[in-house]
Parts: structure tokens; C-alpha cells; sequence
């Protein structure tokens, strides 16, 4: 079970992908949304990475995206844009679309990666990807004990 995880960001979008047996993520890429037009040309490229990591043997069962909200609980001013892109990519796929709470997801991310690369500007290239890890294994964590009770998935 692949999930892609999605931190839709103004400026970049970061992917991350789960392993074959939906315990791990990890980063993959970041799109840079001046290269893209418009959101359509967003969800186009998200589609593209679908393509890209999904194969016969392990395809993706689900796209989760990051829901960014106040530490309060309550919408910011970029939710309605993510729930926007969410419904464009939900009409374009038949894959289920997952909203996951990103609350602290960017700082827990620069957290991490600031353990091991010293140099911000790579840091800062490698930001929205490693979120989107962040994101995703919140998901697959909060997930587990669905899955592993479930006897045909041991």
C-alpha cells in the first residue's frame, strides 16, 4: 500500500511517498509553482508524480495532502486554497484524496533536517519535500493500528 503525501505551499509544492508496505515515508520531490501556471497545471504535475511512482506491483491507494490550519485548530488563510486543490485533484483521480492536520509539519521538518545538512539554502531546497514526509507519516502512523489489526494485511 503507496500513499503519496502532498504540502501544498504558494511558492512550492512538496511530494513525499510511502514505501510498499505503508510504514515509511519519505521525501521525493518539490515542484516549484512558478514553472506552473495555474493550479490545473499544479494538478496535472501531482499526476505526473502519480505516474511516476505508482507501477503494476505496488500501486498508490491513496493521496494524502496536508490541511494547514492555526495551532488552534481553526482555517488559515490557505486553507480554502488547499481544499480548492483538493477537489480539482479529486475529480481528476480515482484515487481517495486524505486531508491530514500539517500543523507544525514545516518546523518538525527543518528540525530534522537541520541535524544533518548544515547549509540552509540546500535545507531550504529540501524543505517542502521533507514536510510532505512529515505529513505522510503522521498519516501512515495515525493508520497502523487500522492496518495491523487488520489479519489479511499482517
Amino acid at each position: 500500500m503507496r500513499v503519496l503525501g502532498i504540502d501544498y505551499g504558494a511558492r512550492r509544492v512538496g511530494l513525499a511517498v510511502s514505501d510498499a508496505t505503508g510504514l515509511l515515508a519519505r521525501p521525493l520531490k518539490t515542484l516549484d509553482r512558478s514553472s506552473l501556471a495555474s493550479d490545473a497545471a499544479l494538478v496535472d504535475a501531482v499526476l505526473v508524480a502519480v505516474a511516476e511512482v505508482s507501477t503494476d506491483d505496488e500501486p498508490l491507494a491513496a493521496i494524502v495532502v496536508g490541511l494547514p490550519r492555526r495551532l488552534d485548530g481553526s482555517p488559515n488563510d490557505q486553507t480554502p486554497r488547499v481544499e480548492a486543490f483538493v477537489t480539482r485533484l479529486a475529480a481528476r483521480t480515482p484515487l481517495p484524496v486524505v486531508l491530514q492536520d500539517e500543523r507544525l509539519s514545516s518546523h518538525e521538518a527543518e528540525s530534522r533536517l537541520a541535524l544533518t545538512e548544515k547549509d540552509w539554502r540546500r535545507r531550504k531546497q529540501m524543505l517542502d519535500a521533507a514536510s510532505a514526509a512529515v505529513i505522510l507519516q503522521d498519516y501512515l502512523d495515525a493508520k497502523r493500528p487500522t492496518l495491523l489489526a487488520d489479519p489479511d494485511l499482517r
